[in-house]
């Protein structure tokens, strides 16, 4: 069969743009390096640096660190100036350095590479069908999932989130039974349960790993109103217990999670809340297509989210933009509750869903 011509400008631009994906790729492995090395902390308001200059400050080696430093720059990730200096902009320090009080911080995302056995099992996943929970990604997974996540839940869940919630912050405070299903390495119940310390926090996740980087936080804060389970969610208690409950960024993750909205709903006191947080994300495809941000989204969902929804025969396999406001809540009045509703709080990836009996 003849083959069509081809457009040499046409294949310019293609060829150029799948190059530009292994240039992230390799910006993505440097961030990470100035991210665990504390280079971005380093040279947040330090101005115009040279590499002699951060080697000094660092103790680390000035070759490879000039290396660096002019990758940056050409990845205009970092300012240049002449005589081989080097400066991170306030913009940069809120998006690379700033992990407590940015909201916009995300070098936490970049975790280095996935390891080769990962891909391989991801391979073989194609074949069989059947994905790698979140225990089978290991101790890496765990850690980028809670500093991509954890900026915005450490500043914006007590004094933005939980006020819009009807009575909600009341009952805090007076001391309830609380949940967190799905809760990870618990960064939204360690943060609750130091504001709210009359009330009692129950996490719950199937990750060992995940629990274990809990339990080191709540020993390390002296918390005393936490209890944690490595469980799934359809295994939280089956008679009404809780007055309030959260899942955050996780119940696409879920292989059944229509089960585990049921048993939330077993667990519920009458008079109880729901609180989701998922992804932003539409029904149809070519909704989603307008957000610049899709490809990775849809990556993220092949190496761990949908990963994780078919690690077991017969999951749901959601994925990362499965769980859509329509999904929510034909899901949450299946499992029997009668009211929904969607919060937007300007979190630019998720939506918040307050569901109650």
């Amino acid at each position: 069969m003849e083959q069509p011509a081809i457009d040499p400008d046409q294949l310019k631009r293609y060829s150029f743009s799948v190059w530009s994906f292994k240039q992230g790729e390799m910006v993505s492995l440097m961030i990470h390096i100035g991210d665990r090395l504390g280079l971005y902390k380093a040279l947040d308001n330090a101005g115009p640096v040279s590499a002699s200059e951060l080697a000094e400050q660092t103790g680390l080696q000035e070759r490879w660190l000039l290396e660096w430093l002019r990758g940056q720059a050409a990845a205009r990730l970092l300012e240049y100036h002449d005589g081989d200096r080097f400066e991170l902009s306030a913009v940069g320090s809120a998006v690379l350095a700033d992990e407590e009080g940015s909201l916009s911080f995300a070098a936490g995302a970049f975790g280095g590479q996935t390891p080769p056995d990962t891909v391989d099992k991801l391979i073989e996943a194609f074949r069989t069908g059947i994905g790698l929970s979140y225990e089978d990604l290991g101790p890496n997974a765990a850690h980028r999932t809670e500093r991509m996540l954890g900026p915005w839940t450490r500043q914006e869940l007590i004094p933005k989130i939980l006020p819009v919630l009807d009575g909600v912050v009341d009952k805090l405070n007076q001391g309830a039974d609380v949940a967190d299903v799905g809760c990870g390495s618990g960064v939204a119940l360690v943060t609750m349960a130091k504001a709210f310390p009359n009330s009692t926090f129950h996490g719950y996740d199937p990750s060992s790993i995940a629990i274990g980087r809990c339990k080191e936080k709540v020993k390390e804060l002296a918390l005393d109103n936490v209890e944690l389970f490595v469980a799934g969610g359809e295994d939280i208690p089956s008679i009404p217990t809780f007055d309030f409950l959260i899942s955050f960024d996780c119940i696409h993750d879920m292989t059944q999670p229509a089960k585990v909205i049921a048993a939330i709903y077993q667990s519920m006191q009458p008079d109880g809340t729901l609180l989701i947080k998922d992804i932003r994300s539409r029904v149809d495809f070519k909704e989603n297509m307008r957000n610049p941000l899709l490809a990775m989204f849809y990556g993220f969902s092949v190496s761990a989210c949908m990963s994780s929804a078919l690690s077991e025969p017969g999951g749901a396999g959601l994925g990362t933009l499965g769980f859509n406001p329509e999904v929510a809540e034909r899901m949450v009045r299946e499992a029997g509750f009668t009211r929904f509703r969607q919060h937007d709080l300007d979190d630019p990836s998720n939506l918040y869903y307050e569901v109650r009996p």
